[in-house]
């Protein structure tokens, strides 16, 4: 029963994983492109505002005009969007995708007694080792 488990859960987080990056990596996109079509506002009022670039866009039979600050602006709406949740959703399906494929039975995929005879605490232990020691050279970089 446990295989199937790991099977269907490693199967589940791997299909989550690759959409969530993709929608990431889309969100990313959007933005790049948002960025590199900005023009300077016509409007007087919006240069007084404080923008710095906007577009106009048509999509699905919707007209969008969104602009660019150069900073905060003085008074931030109640309801404000933040594009945090496809980075974040990637990284928890791929710390839960390794938690599954390595972690639950590291018999499995994580130890080759070919290599070296690893116990599976042992293996365990130095996967973690590795994640924590280069995520600390990574943020001293």
């Amino acid at each position: 029963m446990e295989t199937y488990l790991l099977d269907w859960a490693n199967l589940l987080l791997r299909w989550l994983h690759v959409i969530v990056a993709i929608a990431w990596i889309g969100s990313s996109f959007y933005f790049v492109f948002l960025d590199s079509s900005l023009t300077p506002p016509e409007d007087e009022q919006l240069k007084k505002d404080g923008v710095s670039g906007e577009l106009w866009a048509v999509h699905g039979g919707g007209f969008y005009h969104p602009v660019k600050f150069a900073v905060s602006p003085p008074k931030l709406p109640g309801h404000l969007h933040w594009f945090y949740w496809e980075s974040y959703s990637t990284w928890l399906s791929g710390f839960a995708l390794f938690l599954v494929s390595y972690l639950w039975s590291p018999s499995v995929y994580l130890i080759d007694p070919n290599v070296f005879d690893w116990s599976p605490a042992a293996a365990i232990a130095g996967a973690l080792a590795f994640l924590v020691v280069f995520w600390l050279l990574y943020d001293a970089i």
